[in-house]
């Protein structure tokens, strides 16, 4: 026999070995320990992932319920800030950042817990073949991990909350001032079309991964995605770091499995089969009950996120009806005491502009600095009261000024009261929303040169 025909009849013998029988090789397993553990233990101890699936319901469940397992691991994640890290480490649950200390220390505990835990695990099952019975609930859980975050934040984007349109007070704020992660948001929020495309997409690819059919589409469109977000997080300054990383190495797990077929159907041009990742159930019937079941948490979600961005757009966004003075107001006239004041850019007390934002107001003053304040008015007592918002140094609002105010024309209000204990009055002319071009330009078909300001 040549040595052709022996190779010839060991590559028929290795062909003729069933792939879905194969043993993993020892990497391979490897591969999967450490990602059950980590990936596991991350969606189970990051905030908000697994308690996402409750939807609706975790406004009426108790906090240990939302984020049990993220405080189980407080003590442990403070004791490594300290001992290893040399640093106090704390939560801080007053603010959103996903990227503070606390979390950075969070994940590196994961991290030693899952490499440990590896390692144990490989010397204690080193016999084992493969892990296939396993695999299709872990990809499970992922999946449902990963679809549930993209369903939130493409919801926020599709009803555009997460990037509201751009407050007043930017209008009149100098572009060097803005942080990187302003400059985004803004830039996003001022065309509330591209945030809603952004979310829709989001939204399509969290929607599939609920379907067990349309999983590894929906795995790719969210790779896209994801990829984008963490693109943005990282030379934006956003931070959201941590969690979009992960999102988009969740979208790569899931990917791992069908990465030959892929290879094959995009790169290669050859043909492929049917997926070989084992079924969840042994029989079609218990299988087709799972679909329907994920189907109908990703239904559940849809509607629970849906009535949740609609209530936040309509009780705290942009759907919500205008605050009374609602606008930005030039000061023409300032009088202290009965005394005018002349609009010298040395004077401390004197405003050049007051804007009226739907959740805030911002007061200029006339060397262009910028003071964000608390707005109550009072439209039925016609009554304003300016609060400096709380700092380090106060934990409650300082009061700044209050006044009565008449509104002769829609475009002319006087405001007449105290500050700083002395009587003032100001006037106020309403600006031109319009005169600002990020406002007003819109969208033009024909254009003979760009309209670049």
């Amino acid at each position: 026999m040549t040595a052709e025909a022996i190779l010839d009849r060991a590559d028929g013998a290795a062909s003729a070995v069933d792939p879905g029988t194969r043993p993993w090789s020892g990497a391979t397993r490897l591969a999967f320990r450490f990602g059950f553990l980590y990936f596991g233990l991350f969606c189970l101890v990051y905030p908000a992932i697994v308690p996402e699936f409750l939807g609706l319901a975790r406004q009426w469940l108790p906090d240990w319920v939302n984020y049990g397992a993220a405080r189980a691991l407080r003590p442990l994640v403070e004791w490594t800030g300290t001992q290893v890290f040399g640093a106090s480490v704390a939560a801080n649950t007053a603010s959103i950042s996903g990227d503070q200390a606390y979390f950075w220390v969070l994940v590196f505990v994961v991290g030693v817990v899952a490499v440990l835990g590896t390692l144990i695990w490989s010397v204690l099952d080193r016999q084992r073949p493969d892990y296939r019975a396993m695999q299709p609930w872990l990809l499970l859980f992922l999946r449902l991990c990963l679809a549930g975050q993209m369903v939130a934040y493409g919801m926020a984007k599709a009803i555009p909350t997460q990037m509201p349109p751009t407050p007043l007070s930017r209008l009149i704020q100098p572009y060097g001032d803005f942080s990187p992660m302003a400059v985004l948001w803004n830039q996003i929020g001022v065309s509330p079309q591209y945030e809603i495309l952004l979310g829709c997409a989001e939204l399509l690819g969290g929607a599939l991964l609920f379907v067990p059919r349309t999983t590894l589409v929906g795995a790719m469109l969210s790779l896209v995605c994801t990829t984008q977000v963490f693109v943005l997080d990282m030379t934006y300054d956003v931070p959201a770091k941590i969690l979009s990383f992960h999102l988009m190495l969740l979208c790569l797990v899931l990917l791992a499995p069908e990465a030959r077929r892929l290879v094959n159907v995009l790169v290669l041009d050859r043909p492929v089969g049917s997926s070989r990742t084992p079924p969840l159930f042994r029989t079609p019937r218990a299988n087709r009950i799972a679909a329907v079941a994920q189907i109908a948490l990703g239904l559940w979600l849809l509607f629970s996120n849906a009535y949740t961005g609609w209530d936040r757009w309509t009780e705290q966004g942009a759907g919500r009806p205008e605050p009374p003075l609602y606008g930005i107001w030039a000061v023409t006239e300032f009088s202290v005491d009965g005394k005018p004041v002349p609009p010298l850019t040395t004077d401390e007390m004197r405003w050049q502009r007051v804007v009226f934002d739907r959740d805030n107001a911002t007061v200029q003053r006339m060397d262009g600095r910028l003071l964000p304040v608390l707005a109550i008015v009072d439209s039925d007592a016609r009554t304003v009261t300016l609060l400096a918002p709380p700092s380090l140094m106060n934990a409650q609002p300082v009061l700044l000024g209050s006044f009565g105010y008449d509104r002769p024309a829609s475009e002319r209000v006087t405001l007449t009261g105290t500050i700083a204990d002395q009587p003032v009055s100001i006037a106020l002319t309403s600006v031109n929303l319009d005169d600002f071009p990020l406002r007003s330009r819109g969208f033009h078909w024909v254009q003979e040169y760009p309209y670049f300001r």
